[in-house]
């Protein structure tokens, strides 16, 4: 299977079900180290872990560290930003994500401030004010740290282009992931400059979204599970595209030689891939795959001819050194 090679941008392994546990109940042993063999297998190199609160981004760079092949990112989600208010010191808990990303750069392995964003769809978690002002905040952020924004847009479309418009000279790129949007919502995304769009399951599910889908250029384009939420189901509209299975059982039926039903992987990917390609009408998806894992390691300046990261300043501490920098995007 892996004649392929791609990168998941979007991982949730903070999340309680890569722990065994769903709605509070244990129904089975950690198992991130399973899940993980299950991707490297299947064509899977690299894969960024998302941090969405302060201390999910510590526990994203602590499992980042596992890892060569994994990296994270550090950020506050639109529906948590209500965080920085309720610690008692929005600026302390602001120089803490600073502090954090800081140190996570020096290990090689935070590349992206995120997941930042709008999101007025669950405006009962977080007010569009408080969203907006810390989502602007985190500008600050990739400003200082010299990185790329992992970023949420639902149901905002307009707030969240004005904000980015205004803040365009504060990031170096940023990638809309999860994108569920209109076409219009899409044309308005690639109207900025080095903007991408992520594409998971959720981006799949209708004949309206395999439509939008299918008008994004691949060179503005990544891909994701946004695991374990997002997988592509029976009743996904990019289902008839899908070739690649994987045998599956109930959480409380564990088999680590089978995927937990209903609980998306990394692995998974592959099946965005293959929707991605058939929407598309692309035969050879080899081509694709190697377009997409381009775009990504460029957006994050990771080398493509080993695990490196090429940034300068990984590469004036000693760290990611490539001896073909100039050649590994050729």
């Amino acid at each position: 299977m892996a004649t392929v090679r791609m990168i998941d941008i979007a991982v949730n392994f903070t999340d309680g079900m890569f722990k065994g546990i769903y709605n509070g109940k244990q129904c089975h042993v950690s198992d991130i180290a399973t899940v993980l063999s299950r991707a490297w297998t299947a064509g899977v190199d690299r894969i960024i872990v998302t941090g969405g609160s302060l201390e999910e981004s510590k526990e994203a760079l602590t499992i980042a560290e596992t890892d060569a092949r994994l990296f994270c990112t550090v950020g506050v989600h639109p529906t948590r930003c209500k965080e920085f208010e309720e610690s008692g010191d929005p600026d302390k808990h602001f120089q803490a994500l600073l502090s954090l990303a800081k140190e996570g750069i020096e290990k090689g392995k935070v590349v992206a401030i995120g997941e930042c964003g709008l999101d007025y769809d669950r405006l009962q978690f977080c007010p569009a004010e408080i969203q907006k002002k810390y989502f602007e905040k985190q500008f600050e952020l990739a400003h200082a740290m010299k990185l790329p924004m992992f970023l949420h847009m639902r149901a905002a479309a307009p707030d969240f282009c004005e904000i980015v418009e205004r803040n365009r000279s504060r990031f170096s790129a940023g990638v809309a992931h999860s994108f569920t949007g209109s076409a219009e919502d899409r044309d308005k995304l690639l109207s900025i400059s080095n903007m991408y769009i992520g594409v998971n399951g959720c981006s799949l599910k209708t004949a309206e979204n395999l439509d939008v889908v299918r008008s994004i250029p691949i060179e503005r384009m990544m891909i994701e599970t946004d695991s374990p939420y997002c997988g592509i189901k029976n009743t996904s509209a990019g289902i008839k595209f899908v070739k690649s299975t994987w045998p599956s059982k109930k959480k409380e039926k564990y088999d680590q030689e089978c995927i937990v039903k209903d609980r998306n992987e990394p692995c998974l990917v592959r099946q965005v891939l293959e929707v991605v390609a058939g929407c598309k009408g692309i035969s050879e998806i080899g081509q694709l795959s190697r377009t997409l894992y381009h775009n990504t390691c460029r957006f994050y300046e990771f080398c493509q001819c080993n695990l490196s990261m090429i940034r300068p300043g990984f590469l004036s501490s000693g760290l990611g050194f490539c001896s073909r920098f100039s050649t590994c995007w050729s």
